[in-house]
């Protein structure tokens, strides 16, 4: 009996560690994509990114390096990245105590009720072999740059410039 349960762990711890490098495979697949991860950097003051998706990869809020986003190995002039957001555009007060259920949902409706979603269809500069991943900034007027630069914002080479904290105009240009 020993022996079977033997061969039966083994064939599948085998099967498991397969399967993991199989997924781990499609990262840089034959059918000429990779995966990256997905990060975003928030240029205007005052307003909040609850979550956003590149091409219907999600993002829950804003930070650092969420997997993942698949990209196509070579880059295509016409390579375009479709940005979906949602702003908290107000600071709220804080919740009620979750003991006064009550109240906790109708301040969670008022809340939910002042989010906007936003969209954005923007080009996705040109790259080399040397991409990593994708970054969003947000910027004001409803405005979406990406960039697939592996240095930091803020660092020489990096292609944004727009500074952090930016005021939202009180009227945008149309463009």
């Amino acid at each position: 009996m020993k022996k079977k349960t033997s061969d039966w762990l083994n064939k599948g711890l085998f099967f498991i560690v397969a399967s993991i490098l199989s997924g781990c495979s499609q990262a840089n697949s034959d059918d000429g994509y990779t995966a990256g991860d997905l990060r975003a950097v928030n240029h205007v003051d005052g307003q909040g990114i609850n979550g956003f998706s590149v091409n219907g990869y999600h993002v829950p809020g804003l930070g650092g390096g969420y997997c993942c986003i698949m990209l196509p190995e070579k880059w295509t002039p016409d390579l375009k990245a479709r940005v979906e957001w949602e702003v908290d555009p107000h600071i709220s007060p804080p919740p009620p105590s979750y003991k006064d259920w009550d109240n906790y949902l109708v301040w969670e409706k008022q809340l939910k009720s002042s989010f906007k979603q936003h969209s954005a269809i923007v080009n996705i500069p040109q790259y080399g072999k040397e991409r990593c991943g994708l970054t969003v900034h947000f910027l004001p007027c409803k405005q979406v740059k990406v960039t697939t630069a592996c240095s930091g914002y803020g660092t020489s080479g990096y292609p944004i410039k727009e500074p952090i904290n930016m005021k939202e105009p009180a009227t945008c240009s149309v463009k």
